[in-house]
């Protein structure tokens, strides 16, 4: 599974057409060329689509392109029911992006992302929530996460040192902090979480390192 999260429509059909044993999980979405979307891709051969959306991270989520709360941009949540092929296993996976610039947006953000989370999820399904919170794991946001959801934030059980996970294309930022998070349901077995530092000729593919995390089923 792949969770981006700063993609315009065309950028993510480029990705589409190079991730031929994925599917992109678009199908309730009605495109606005300029906005950005968290998306997700998953593996064909290895899950199976239920149900998925999106909620915009405004006093109006379900009006698309909305914006409240002082946010530089409209900001997102999408969401996605999958069932792991084969098995009885459910899952609800989260892919966010919050407000760059302001703590406030992004706390009141994050407040409509954990309504929506709890109207849409039935505590039998796994629940993952990842993206791009713009924030370090120590900020509001991530303890208005913990205390309603208690999720594992996967990269602390591998690593006791943090790192910048924007690092600008540059390859490192000084002063930085990891503001890309994967939270993993605590039912669910972790068995790796690392950045993804891969360069080719000197050219990074973004600007944040990819988190990497492994889950065995």
């Amino acid at each position: 599974m792949i969770a981006s999260q700063e993609g315009r429509f065309k950028q993510l059909n480029d990705l589409k057409s190079l991730l031929q044993s994925f599917d992109v999980i678009d199908q309730h979405r009605s495109w606005i060329g300029e906005r950005m979307y968290p998306t997700v891709f998953i593996k064909q051969a290895n899950f199976e689509y239920l149900s998925s959306g999106d909620y915009w991270l405004s006093e109006t989520p379900d009006v698309a392109g909305s914006l409240s709360f002082g946010s530089a941009f409209p900001r997102l949540m999408t969401w996605a029911h999958l069932q792991l092929k084969n098995s009885e296993k459910k899952f609800l996976i989260i892919d966010t992006h919050l407000d760059h610039v302001k703590s406030s947006s992004r706390i009141s953000q994050i407040r409509v992302l954990i309504k929506q989370v709890k109207k849409i999820w039935d505590k039998q399904s796994h629940l993952i929530i990842m993206g791009d919170f713009n924030d370090d794991p120590d900020s509001e946001v991530r303890l208005l996460l913990d205390k309603e959801f208690g999720l594992i934030d996967a990269w602390k059980k591998f690593n006791s040192t943090e790192e910048s996970s924007h690092h600008a294309f540059m390859g490192e930022m000084q002063n930085g902090s990891r503001i890309d998070w994967i939270l993993v349901d605590p039912r669910l077995t972790i068995v790796d979480c690392f950045m993804d530092k891969t360069v080719n000729n000197g050219t990074y593919p973004t600007d944040h390192f990819p988190i990497v995390c492994k889950i065995k089923f």
